[in-house]
């Protein structure tokens, strides 16, 4: 399981990024797509990590929301 950021880009695709996994950002039309594009991009990261017998890094980002 990965934490994702979702938001929307200036130019009205959303953009959806992995902070524990920092190559993994991608974007979609819709939220859904930006969701669907992601996973696939961290699935992919993760598989090249594997391969190259790499350590995959831990999802141990926490979040706040902090009123401004």
């Amino acid at each position: 399981m990965r934490q994702v950021i979702i938001y929307p880009g200036e130019d009205g695709y959303w953009v959806a990024q992995c902070p524990s996994l920092p190559p993994c950002i991608s974007q979609g039309e819709t939220k859904e797509e930006a969701i669907a594009n992601i996973q696939e991009a961290i699935e992919l990261y993760m598989e090249v990590l594997q391969e190259e017998g790499r350590v995959i890094p831990e999802d141990n980002v926490e979040t706040v929301t902090l009123a401004l």
